[in-house]
């Protein structure tokens, strides 16, 4: 989108909230990384009855004790899937202690994914990643590049229209606080609005790349969260006087 603005006017209903085909990694995994692998993950110091549900010999393989934690499409028959739905305080997981609750929408999650198969997917970092096809968009003219195939399929599912295309005097301004963290000059603003050229933008989004204001927009955010804070934080939690050169 070089020229589009970046909000979106509603236009009618959300549409469905909930996806249909549930995805491993997208929607179940940050549910037991969160809930789960604490007791039931890659620390075997940590790891309690003897089940691992960050494998798919753990989750799906069986178990010594019987049974398995799931059993692809058969939820009465999933461990997991019992475990945490349960009325029985004994046996719920997470358990009450750990003072984690799953709510109804993540349980429903994992209903749905058991209920669909239960297709599994190795950790992101492992998968090859392979260009998906181009969503279909009723407004295909507004389209300029297949991110905005992307963006304007998500739109229009949610009953949404893109803003109006932001004039120039607006763009160098977005433009110049998210590359550099700085407001453009007034020399700047004008030779953009006046550079009649079809690559204009690429110009300036080129210029501010190569200047020092980027690299020091970037660094800015990696030293506020690990270096320009007032403990230590990343190994020790102790107090540490940072701030003289924080500002």
């Amino acid at each position: 989108m070089a020229l589009a603005g970046t909000n979106a006017v509603e236009a009618g209903s959300r549409g469905p909230a909930a996806r249909a085909q549930v995805q491993f990694n997208r929607d179940v995994r940050p549910i037991l990384t969160e809930n789960c692998f604490a007791c039931h993950g890659p620390d075997p110091g940590t790891r309690k009855a003897g089940m691992r549900l960050d494998q798919a010999d753990g989750l799906f393989g069986p178990r010594k004790k019987g049974g398995r934690a799931v059993v692809k499409g058969d939820l009465k028959s999933s461990l997991l899937y019992h475990r945490i739905t349960t009325d029985d305080e004994d046996d719920i997981m997470p358990p009450p202690k750990s003072h984690k609750v799953l709510t109804a929408q993540q349980k429903d999650i994992i209903r749905r994914w058991i209920e669909q198969g239960a297709p599994w997917e190795a950790h992101w970092s492992f998968i090859a990643p392979v260009r998906p096809p181009l969503p279909a968009v009723k407004n295909a003219a507004w389209v300029r590049n297949p991110i905005d195939a992307f963006v304007l399929a998500k739109l229009e599912e949610r009953g949404l229209t893109p803003a109006p295309e932001a004039d120039r005097r607006e763009l160098i301004r977005r433009l110049s606080f998210d590359l550099t963290g700085l407001p453009p000059s007034e020399e700047d603003v004008e030779a953009f609005v006046e550079d009649p050229s079809s690559d204009a933008y690429e110009k300036v989004v080129d210029r501010m790349l190569a200047s020092p204001a980027y690299g020091e927009n970037r660094a800015r955010y990696w030293l506020d969260a690990a270096r320009y804070a007032d403990t230590h934080g990343l190994h020790f939690d102790n107090y540490v006087e940072v701030w003289p050169y924080r500002d």
